[in-house]
């Protein structure tokens, strides 16, 4: 096969298409040939079919259908017309499955932003292959049936049980809880300020602040260029180990592709401290994106590299502070430096890209606390911008199609953006990107012990309440 990572493969994706392609065989009608006596007339030679000539073939109806409509590739599903683009095909499961007969599945996306996994059995010669089936096999990840085999050793599809649960970790539609976001002030030995992200409310999160507790004096600054609201605090001695606490009712809704001010899209290709101009940048991405046609495409190449590459771990010093650089280099670090790196590719070949930092609240339980903060970015492409989670997407292969193209309910976004610039700032200059407590004493950067907490209001996305 062509193109195969090993660290792709060697990960379980839940549905085990890899498996069924290759004993599909047997199903397709592609029987061992039986011997013959040497009298009778040959067989006719076959030529042999590789992986690069099966995505030749795959990619070349695509196109074909797409000129003819009207710019989208078209499949009948549940009784209405999906208009799809490409986005990639998986070549890790191009297969020939016996002579002129093939298998292809590719990612698209429809008019709405929706991502299919669809199948194609082809057959024929290289140069001449023509699609026999088209099926729609997943949508955002969530796949509508298996492979399972039967006693004859044949394989079917078989539908997937209550296709609509959620996915691993993901809540989908809409999730409502309270959140508590708690800090303990450590010792305080002079005058110190301290800078706190206040979330706030925008298309895909309704924001309401319960209460506020804070010790010293306060007031809520903005970040002019990303429209963050942080709350500045002045504190002294007096204020050493006390708790501040800010109490919120978030409403969230799953957050896909979407059209937003196109003006402000340009800033987004400009370099942050730690996502510089890097022409190592340009070229590793160019790389990725060979032969991939449109920014969509291209994105998804990029994506698909950082999973490739990159190792979520937490060792040694470097790791967490979102420098693309370092993310580059050793090719290991936590969400902050997934994004910063993939932020650093796109910008790096005219992909707007931006980050945005957060909590991403448990699915499986209705109360508690979080893991800490958690970060994501979206890159604009189409007209719209698509939200992106790569490091989850690599720690759980089977969501890598959900994770392109959106963010599930369960989250809370605090700040957008990084080298945020409020008045008064930092003596340390821009705020790298502000999740836990910005603490400074006497102008030198502290650490702040700091809880998130949430409690479930409602209803979770399976129906269950309090």
């Amino acid at each position: 096969m062509l193109g195969i990572n090993r660290k792709r493969l060697s990960v379980a994706t839940g549905v085990c298409l890899a498996a069924g392609v290759l004993v599909f065989a047997v199903l397709s009608g592609c029987d061992k040939r039986q011997e013959t006596d040497k009298s009778e007339k040959a067989e006719p030679y076959v030529p042999t079919i590789v992986t690069g000539e099966i995505q030749a073939g795959i990619e070349k109806h695509i196109a074909e259908q797409v000129e003819k409509g009207d710019g989208y590739f078209t499949v009948e599903f549940e009784g209405k017309e999906l208009k799809l683009k490409l986005v990639r095909v998986h070549v890790e499961y191009l297969a020939s499955l016996a002579p002129q007969r093939h298998f292809a599945c590719v990612d698209m996306v429809s008019s709405d932003g929706q991502f299919y996994d669809i199948d194609f059995f082809m057959a024929g010669d290289p140069g001449a292959m023509t699609v026999t089936e088209t099926t729609v096999h997943k949508l955002n990840g969530k796949p509508y049936y298996v492979w399972k085999q039967k006693e004859d050793k044949t394989w079917v599809r078989a539908p997937v049980e209550d296709a609509s649960q959620e996915l691993l970790g993901v809540l989908t539609g809409r999730d409502t809880f309270e959140f508590c976001y708690q800090a303990t002030l450590p010792e305080i030995t002079g005058a110190a300020r301290c800078w706190i992200p206040l979330g706030r409310s925008d298309n895909f999160q309704k924001v309401t602040v319960k209460s506020i507790s804070v010790p010293g004096t306060h007031k809520t600054l903005v970040d002019k260029v990303h429209g963050n609201r942080i709350l500045f605090l002045e504190l002294g001695p007096e204020d050493s180990s006390k708790e501040l606490e800010i109490v919120y009712d978030v409403e969230r809704l799953e957050k896909g592709a979407y059209a937003d001010d196109p003006t402000t899209v340009a800033k987004y290709l400009q370099p942050e401290s730690m996502v510089p101009s890097d022409d190592k940048f340009k070229a590793i991405a160019e790389k990725a994106v060979q032969g991939r046609e449109g920014d969509l495409m291209r994105a998804r190449a990029l994506y698909d590299h950082v999973i490739d590459e990159m190792n979520y771990k937490k060792f040694g010093e470097g790791w967490g502070k979102g420098d693309a650089v370092y993310a580059c280099n050793s090719l290991y670090g936590n969400c902050t430096d997934y994004h910063a790196y993939f932020i650093g590719l796109a910008r790096s070949i005219g992909i707007p890209a931006r980050f945005a930092i957060g909590a991403s609240i448990p699915s499986e339980r209705n109360d508690g606390g979080t893991d800490g903060y958690h970060c994501w970015a979206e890159f604009f492409a189409d007209g719209k911008w698509w939200p992106v989670d790569i490091s989850e997407a690599d720690k759980f292969s089977a969501l890598s199609m959900y994770f392109f193209g959106h963010h599930p309910a369960n989250r809370f976004e605090f700040t957008r953006g990084r080298d945020l610039v409020v008045e008064p700032g930092p003596a340390s200059g821009p705020i790298n990107f502000l999740a836990y407590p910005l603490l400074e004493i006497e102008g030198k950067p502290q650490k702040v012990k700091t809880l998130f907490l949430f409690k479930r209001t409602i209803c979770d996305a399976r129906g269950k309440t309090d």
